[in-house]
């Protein structure tokens, strides 16, 4: 018998797979070569058009996305009067935005987002604003929400103080009126879109736009200005002002006085002017009523003008000196004729009377001047021919726009040729400075010529640009000389005889000498003299022995049968001139009389 063994048959292992090398053959490796070298060439090419083709491009788009573009605000240059005070300027102010989608306060998470009442309460502060007002404006907008506007620089710092998030101050700038309406009917003002509507900031708007530039501001990383790639002077910004030749001292006593006078007499309006007779310079050009530039919207449009060189008005007998110059640089009279003053004429038909209906007899021009005879300059002036009388009035540019930095100025009416020589009434009214029409202005540069001997010179109220704080010097004395030297003096002796012993009593001041007329003069409207209506000016001249100042007053429709130039604008004028004589340091023309006075 057969015995099997106990142990299980051991199965083989399996054998490992050999794989025999196929050798590559060499075409396909030079293709995995070439492969290779064209991508690293294409790696280097492209590198070398990044490098040398696209690296100006590339270069310009790194340097736009470190630039910061800054847009001009649109400032102004400032205006300052004779003395260097601001009139007007620009100050920085703010508009607060509001975008309630990003409000996060200090302290908070980054992704918090805060309601808006919670930004509310935090800005009711520095706004001086409720917090439910506040957080009504928001309303439900979630961007572009503006909460406030004119914010002063200080209100603006203390907004960012709080460190609130969604929150974005705009700058820009305000124009600012520092007088208020001390120099509101001259310089005028600009509305919300800083748009000029009025006076200088519009007839001088393209020198008062400061000529600002778009920069481009390179920054770092950090921040850091950058100043490659900037023009020289890219950030200069020139401190030119307007110098006026104004004087705000001046101006407040001519304003004052005449809002007082014209509120006493309930008149319609009223202007002061005041003249340095050697250049034309204005020191004084006042007109009431007016207005606050900071607040023109409460005022009404007519109110936006300078009546004294934009109305038209009959002079009266402040004309009357003028006449009586024209009169002797023709030769028509001598200064040692005397007229016969009846009372009364009857002129083609029209009858002319004084304005007491008195005749005063035979009397001397000084006496013509004192008394305001109206026959008197009739008796004079017909003494000179008609045709030459009107050509000495187109001479003095009656007719004609003078020639003025003013803003608005007008020419006066005066009839034509024909008319005025074919009509024996019109040079007779014309004598006693009715008839025609011409501006305040005009006046006033009319009486400057007999105070600077005879002179036409050009008002003006500029002096120019000036950089810093430095003041431009007064203009050098010009003008067109038309009356002889010793006529305009001898015409000034008579207007310092009103003063001391006519209707320019009021002005009289002990120790100067000072001429002067007064006028009261029928208002014509339309060519129709208005009932009752009147006009009372004055103009004086200062002082007499070197005159150099001629003060102007008008006042419109006076109210009262008292109202007469030397009711109503004598007063104003005496104010004027005596803050005047302290302001320019005019010395007394009689030393031992002011002495006397003061010591007694």
């Amino acid at each position: 018998m057969t015995r099997l063994s106990g142990h299980r048959p051991v199965r083989s292992r399996s054998r490992a797979r050999v794989v025999p090398l196929t050798q590559v053959p060499p075409k396909r490796l030079w293709i995995i070569f070439w492969i290779l070298a064209a991508g690293l060439l294409g790696l280097v090419g492209r590198m070398a058009w990044l490098q040398l083709v696209q690296a100006p491009a590339l270069e310009q788009r790194a340097r736009q996305l470190q630039t910061q573009r800054t847009q001009p605000l649109g400032q102004r240059r400032p205006i300052v009067d004779r003395t260097g005070r601001l009139v007007a300027m620009d100050e920085k102010r703010f508009r607060l935005w509001a975008h309630p989608r990003y409000f996060n306060l200090p302290g908070d998470q980054p992704n918090v987002v805060r309601p808006a009442k919670d930004v509310a309460e935090v800005l009711a502060d520095p706004l001086a604003r409720p917090a439910s007002e506040l957080l009504d404006a928001m309303g439900t907008q979630a961007s572009g929400i503006k909460l406030a506007e004119a914010l002063d620089p200080e209100t603006a710092d203390r907004i960012r103080a709080l460190g609130v998030s969604g929150l974005d101050l705009e700058a820009y700038p305000q124009r600012v009126y520092p007088q208020a309406s001390l120099f509101a009917n001259v310089v005028g003002f600009l509305n919300a879109e800083r748009q000029p509507q009025a006076g200088l900031e519009q007839s001088r708007d393209g020198d008062l736009a400061r000529h600002e530039q778009t920069r481009h501001l390179r920054r770092g990383a950090d921040g850091t200005p950058l100043p490659a790639n900037l023009a020289p002077g890219a950030f200069y910004g020139d401190d030119l002002r307007l110098q006026l030749t104004l004087d705000s001292r001046l101006q407040q006593v001519a304003m004052t006085a005449l809002a007082a006078q014209v509120s006493k007499w309930k008149a319609q309006k009223g202007a002061a002017i005041v003249m340095d007779a050697t250049n034309g310079e204005l020191l004084v050009l006042a007109s009431t009523p007016t207005y606050d530039p900071n607040r023109y919207w409460d005022f009404p449009t007519g109110r936006f003008r300078e009546w004294s060189v934009q109305d038209l008005y009959e002079p009266g007998s402040t004309f009357k000196p003028i006449n009586l110059a024209l009169a002797l640089q023709a030769g028509a009279i001598q200064a040692t004729d005397r007229v016969n003053d009846v009372g009364q004429l009857s002129i083609g038909g029209w009858p002319i009377f004084n304005h007491d209906k008195r005749a005063n007899g035979l009397v001397d021009f000084a006496t013509v001047l004192q008394v305001s005879s109206n026959v008197g300059m009739v008796q004079a002036m017909r003494r000179l021919d008609d045709s030459a009388y009107w050509n000495w009035m187109q001479r003095l540019g009656i007719n004609q726009r003078p020639d003025t930095d003013l803003p608005g100025a007008v020419a006066g009416q005066l009839k034509s040729k024909e008319q005025f020589t074919s009509q024996l009434i019109e040079p007779a009214t014309t004598a006693f400075g009715q008839g025609f029409s011409l501006t305040p202005l005009k006046l006033v540069q009319l009486h400057a010529m007999l105070a600077n001997g005879g002179k036409l010179i050009s008002p003006h109220i500029t002096r120019g640009f000036r950089s810093g704080d430095a003041l431009a010097p007064a203009a050098a004395p010009s003008g067109q000389q038309l009356l002889k030297p010793e006529v305009t003096r001898t015409v000034l002796q008579w207007m310092e005889s009103v003063v001391d012993k006519g209707s320019g009593k009021g002005v009289k001041t002990p120790g100067y000498r000072i001429g002067g007329k007064t006028g009261t003069a029928q208002k014509a409207l339309n060519g129709i003299y208005l009932p009752g209506a009147k006009i009372c000016s004055f103009v004086a001249t200062l002082p007499i022995e070197d005159p150099r100042y001629v003060v102007f007053v008008v006042v419109d429709e006076p109210q009262g049968e008292n109202a007469y130039g030397s009711t109503v604008a004598v007063p104003v004028a005496k104010q004027i001139i005596d803050a005047l004589l302290v302001v320019e340091r005019i010395a007394p023309s009689k030393p031992a009389e002011l002495n006397k006075l003061l010591s007694s």
